[in-house]
């Protein structure tokens, strides 16, 4: 009986649940957070005399539905003396909900000291090593374009703006094929991928979850190339990846 139930789980979503909504669990994970983490981490995720600050954290910024700050909770970093922390499913939950709301906020803040200041300390670099950035170690050539959709850019776009949208561009729907056991196909929108569940909504908009070890994916990640690129950047790659996209009028 428990197998009949272990597989395929799929349901119809009301129309006014299909959009994200602003999620309830900040202020439990800050409780929580407050109560496991902060010691090290300290209580806004900026860190502490022990731990350092997840705000930068590569692991935080790639993290998707806690498919990477889970593991990190629940197993802890022995070599770097973060013990790992028992909590339940929906206690790590709250805590990435929490810290990713500190990330936010952390790059509003960010944003407007900018807007509220000169740029000219963002517009340091070397054009010409950009450009060379672009077409070569970045592989950013392979995607984009500077006469396409690149074209004009910097009139669109304040310097510090344009700095964080190629850092960490806006996220887009992942889309996702997960083949179950049968060989049968779904295809839809990624909402949720752990080290344990894959869940997702089809185009007619239903939810569909399936225990991770008992189906195969096929996922189309349109950011992951900048997702890759935010733990090899150099400073001096960035402010040259700038100089160059200022130079597109």
């Amino acid at each position: 009986m428990l197998a009949a139930v272990v597989g395929l789980w799929a349901q119809r979503l009301p129309a006014n649940q299909r959009q994200a909504s602003p999620n309830p669990a900040i202020e439990r994970g800050r409780s929580q957070f407050s109560q496991s983490c902060a010691f090290c981490h300290g209580v806004n995720a900026n860190g502490g005399t022990h731990g350092p600050s997840l705000i930068r954290s590569a692991v935080v910024r790639h993290d998707e539905n806690g498919n990477l700050i889970g593991p990190v909770i629940r197993d802890g970093r022995p070599d770097r003396g973060m013990p790992a922390v028992p909590l339940s499913a929906d206690q790590v939950s709250d805590i990435v909900a929490f810290v990713k709301s500190r990330v936010a906020a952390a790059d509003i803040r960010s944003a407007n000291r900018n807007l509220q200041g000169s740029t000219d300390k963002l517009l340091t670099g070397n054009a010409d090593a950009g450009k060379a950035f672009f077409q070569g170690a970045g592989r950013c050539s392979t995607c984009h374009s500077p006469t396409g959709d690149l074209a004009g850019i910097s009139r669109k776009y304040t310097p510090d703006v344009l700095q964080a949208r190629f850092l960490y561009p806006q996220q887009r729907h992942r889309t996702v094929t997960v083949t179950d056991g049968d060989g049968k196909q779904y295809r839809g929108e990624l909402l949720a991928l752990t080290n344990y569940d894959v869940s997702i909504q089809d185009a007619e908009g239903w939810y569909h979850s399936w225990p991770l070890s008992s189906v195969k994916l096929d996922l189309k990640d349109p950011l992951a190339a900048h997702r890759s690129l935010l733990t090899k950047y150099t400073d001096t790659d960035m402010h040259n990846m700038l100089a160059y996209l200022e130079t597109l009028k």
